[in-house]
């Protein structure tokens, strides 16, 4: 865990720009789930970080609207019992999340049209089941 957060080849967050808070995790884990601070917050504050260029910034900040608060973009782990594998998997998930989010948006979709022969073919198979649906009738005589 030293050396910041690999987002991409190019992007490291310093690990001086990341927040650690840990706390009592719920759910089974016997005597030590009382005593044991293993659940893991990770903040990281995607608004102010020098690390990030301005237009991947722009991207994220829009992406993540819903997840950020005045800007900090938090993870929580708490499914491991350990705290050290909490910590890696709220990793991991912020390095995800960011890696998303400054990703480039997908090329836009070309408008097509079905072609003459697929239109038969549709047709041709409606008017078999069609057909198929006429010939399990029972007449009434």
């Amino acid at each position: 865990m030293d050396g910041g957060l690999r987002v991409t080849d190019r992007w490291v967050v310093p690990d001086a720009e990341l927040r650690e808070r840990f706390s009592r995790s719920s759910g089974p884990g016997g005597q030590g789930v009382n005593t044991t601070d293993s659940r893991v917050e990770l903040s990281f504050d995607l608004a102010a970080s020098p690390g990030i260029p301005d237009r991947l910034r722009a991207r994220a900040l829009d992406r993540l609207a819903g997840r950020l608060v005045d800007g900090v973009l938090t993870v929580t782990a708490s499914e491991h019992r350990a705290q050290l594998a909490n910590r890696e998997a709220a990793r991991e998930r912020l390095a995800v999340l960011l890696r998303e989010a400054i990703a480039p948006p997908p090329k836009p979709r070309r408008a097509t049209r079905p072609s003459r022969a697929a239109k038969e073919r549709r047709l041709a198979e409606k008017k078999r089941q069609s057909q198929r649906k006429r010939d399990r009738r029972v007449d009434g005589d």
